[in-house]
C-alpha cells in the first residue's frame, strides 16, 4: 500500500497546513530552541486524528538541551513554554539585537520574577502618557528626566524619536 509522507526542513514551521498530519519526527531536536520546537510541534494534530510529535536526540546533550526536552515533554501550553524560555535564556537586549542573555540591567525589578509588578507599572505608565504624552506636567518631570537619561544612554537616540 501507500503511505503519504511529507519530508521537510524547518521551513514547515512557517505555515504548511496539512490537517491530517498526525505524526512528526524531529531529528536532532536538541539543536532547536523551545520556541521553534513548539512551532514545529504545532504542525501536527490539526485534524481529527490523535497526533504525536517524536523528538529524537543524540546521546550527548547539554544540561540546557535536556531541560528543553523535559519542558516539551511536560507541556503544550505556549505561554508556559515562553516563560521557561525567558527564564532559561534571559530577556535579551531591548534596545539592540542580542536575543538572549541579560543585556538589560533593571535597577529594581527582575523581569522574570516580577512580571505582575511590571504589568502594573506598564499600565500606570500608559495612563500617565495618555494624559500627558510629552510629560510636560510638573509632576511628571522626574519621570521625563529619567526617561531621557536612560534612552539617550542606552541607544544614543532622543526620547522624542522613539515610537
Amino acid at each position: 500500500g501507500h503511505a503519504p509522507i511529507l519530508v521537510s526542513t524547518t521551513v514547515i514551521e512557517v505555515g504548511v497546513n496539512v490537517p491530517n498530519a498526525s505524526i512528526m519526527i524531529i531529528e536532532s531536536a536538541e539543536r532547536f530552541g523551545l520556541s521553534q520546537l513548539h512551532q514545529l510541534r504545532g504542525r501536527v494534530g490539526r485534524g481529527a486524528e490523535h497526533s504525536y510529535c517524536i523528538l529524537l536526540t543524540s546521546g550527548k546533550m547539554s544540561n540546557e538541551s535536556r531541560q528543553r526536552m523535559k519542558i516539551m515533554e511536560h507541556t503544550q501550553d505556549g505561554f508556559k513554554i515562553a516563560e521557561e524560555d525567558l527564564r532559561m535564556r534571559g530577556p535579551g537586549d531591548i534596545f539592540g539585537t542580542k536575543q538572549s542573555g541579560s543585556a538589560v540591567d533593571f535597577k529594581l525589578a527582575d523581569i522574570i520574577n516580577d512580571i505582575e509588578l511590571i504589568a502594573v507599572t506598564r499600565d500606570m505608565a500608559k495612563e500617565i502618557l495618555s494624559r500627558d504624552p510629552d510629560l510636560q506636567n510638573p509632576l511628571n518631570q522626574p519621570l521625563r528626566r529619567l526617561l531621557v537619561f536612560y534612552t539617550d544612554k542606552a541607544t544614543g537616540l532622543k526620547w522624542d524619536r522613539i515610537s
